[in-house]
């Protein structure tokens, strides 16, 4: 290992570290209000948003839920969330391609998120970089769609690895594509066999039932 290289680890060894201790607070804050937080996760155009709109849609009234929304640019997606009369915070990262813990620690202190609520962190668009940063939620779910094809889970494998649960979205566009689902599953299990597995449809409505279950109990 060269001197560069040296130094590259290690400032990001402290970029890491840093990030960590600001999430380990995060966590304290959620965990101290009951605030169950969720990190959603996938490569831009799975559905996230739809996913977001969907659920709420579902679970307005029966418990109260915030989303902060990560973007590089625009409030497209918040102003989406919004029209749902649900709290929302946008987070430009700019250049960047992931959120930082420090980026909720900001959001949640304009947010407030209810006591007893659920959080959603719908993250920057990205299946490499937003895998590596903690946040301080309690569930990390990676979503991948039909249409990107059954071999993601091996191309991007550290994604899958670090999340607790994968959301399989699109399964309505299944017999119109070459992919899958079977293999996708088995793509999954195969890098995270730990993995809880959801196949729905947000924009169907297939599938909802059983994710918005799992959300309330």
């Amino acid at each position: 290992m060269n001197i560069n290289e040296k130094m590259l680890l290690e400032i990001e060894q402290d970029i890491l570290d840093k990030n960590q201790k600001i999430a380990d607070a995060n966590s304290l804050y959620f965990k101290e209000k009951n605030i169950f937080c969720l990190n959603l996760m996938s490569s831009p155009g799975s559905g996230k948003t739809t996913l977001l709109e969907e659920t709420i849609r579902r679970l307005k009234g029966k418990i109260a839920i915030s989303v902060i929304e990560g973007d590089q640019q625009t409030t497209n997606d918040a102003d989406r969330i919004a029209a749902l009369n649900i709290p929302v915070y946008q987070v430009n990262t700019g250049e960047g391609c992931h959120l930082e813990a420090e980026m909720i620690r900001e959001a949640i202190s304009n947010l407030s998120p209810a006591k007893d609520s659920i959080l959603f962190i719908e993250n920057v668009g990205n299946l490499v970089c937003p895998a590596a940063y903690n946040l301080g939620e309690a569930v990390k779910v990676v979503i991948i769609s039909t249409t990107e094809g059954d071999d993601k889970p091996l191309k991007y494998p550290y994604m899958f690895q670090v999340a607790d649960i994968c959301v399989i979205n699109k399964i309505d566009l299944a017999p119109y594509l070459s992919t899958d689902i079977n293999t996708l599953k088995n793509n999954v299990l195969r890098v995270n066999p730990r993995l809880q597995i959801f196949e729905l449809s947000a924009f169907k409505g297939t599938g909802m039932e059983e994710w918005c279950n799992y959300l309330i109990t």
